[in-house]
């Protein structure tokens, strides 16, 4: 029989380098925090639910050597909640590349184990702001990230809550539009990664970095997540993109600092999306 503790660390050591390489980014510190990160840490006890995203395909599974391929594990089977693709997430993180200092908010946290791989990047010094609007999740998040002392889990609305200012936004569930608050929260330089869903079959992620004018908007993959409460309102649009539009964009602009011209590819109230660079 194996000897399961040895081949339990070798899955978690080849996951770990599996998402360094996912990251696309030549930090080592990001295999060392995903290795220092047990995965079952921060999930429901099993049997876990494990789905697959490339096979649809859906199994229970005992194993903690399961945890470390690149499955999906269910939080909440009822509202369609999990812990997320660990692929997707190492390429978002990044895009973004959390450094020592740094204050990120983790809008969509679940049970936290994303939040404590964050707050391990951008230690000695930096904050992680974790919110959570489903009560359950949050209570478990805070259990789960206590020994994490540059961790803190908000229980509530991160669209109606207020938002510490911050280098990094880090958003887990389908947006219209980001509210204004979360764009104004940004410091100079800072990065907001978001899924984009203005209309139902436009699903896009958007890594959003404010300049000095400006945002300058990347759209770097596909990405279809569960909607925000509170900021999946299609209506909220004054003027919905087109999967052409959506897909040319390429800056974002406060219409106080700059009115809609003929570049929009979508507008809101407060701001709206351009095909233009940012300046």
């Amino acid at each position: 029989m194996p000897d399961e503790p040895a081949a339990l660390e070798e899955a978690r050591r080849a996951f770990a380098r599996r998402m360094a390489e996912m990251a696309a980014w030549d930090d080592p510190r990001f295999e060392e925090a995903v290795l220092a990160t047990p995965r079952e840490d921060y999930l429901p006890p099993p049997p876990w639910l494990l789905i697959d995203p490339g096979l649809a395909a859906f199994h229970r599974s005992t194993e903690p050597a399961d945890l470390y391929r690149d499955v999906l594990v269910a939080l909440d089977v009822a509202k369609g909640i999990n812990n997320g693709q660990p692929t997707l997430h190492a390429a978002w993180i990044g895009k973004v590349r959390p450094q020592p200092g740094e204050t990120v908010v983790h809008v969509g946290a679940g049970m936290g184990y994303y939040t404590a791989i964050l707050a391990r990047l951008v230690s000695p010094g930096g904050k992680v702001f974790a919110y959570e609007i489903e009560p359950h999740l949050a209570q478990a998040a805070s259990q789960n990230l206590a020994a994490i002392d540059n961790a803190e889990v908000r229980a509530g609305d991160a669209v109606t809550s207020d938002m510490p200012q911050a280098g990094i936004i880090y958003v887990n569930a389908g947006v219209v539009a980001p509210p204004l608050a979360w764009l104004e929260a940004l410091n100079p330089g800072g990065r907001l990664v978001f899924p984009w869903r203005p209309t139902a079959d436009v699903g896009l992620a958007l890594l959003v970095t404010r300049r000095a004018t400006g945002f300058a908007v990347d759209i770097f993959s596909p990405a279809w997540f569960i909607p925000c409460i509170g900021a999946s309102d299609d209506q909220i649009a004054l003027r919905a993109p087109s999967r052409h539009d959506a897909a040319a964009t390429r800056s974002l602009w406060l219409s106080r600092d700059r009115p809609p011209d003929d570049t929009a590819t979508a507008i809101y109230h407060d701001f709206w999306f351009s095909s233009s660079p940012a300046e």
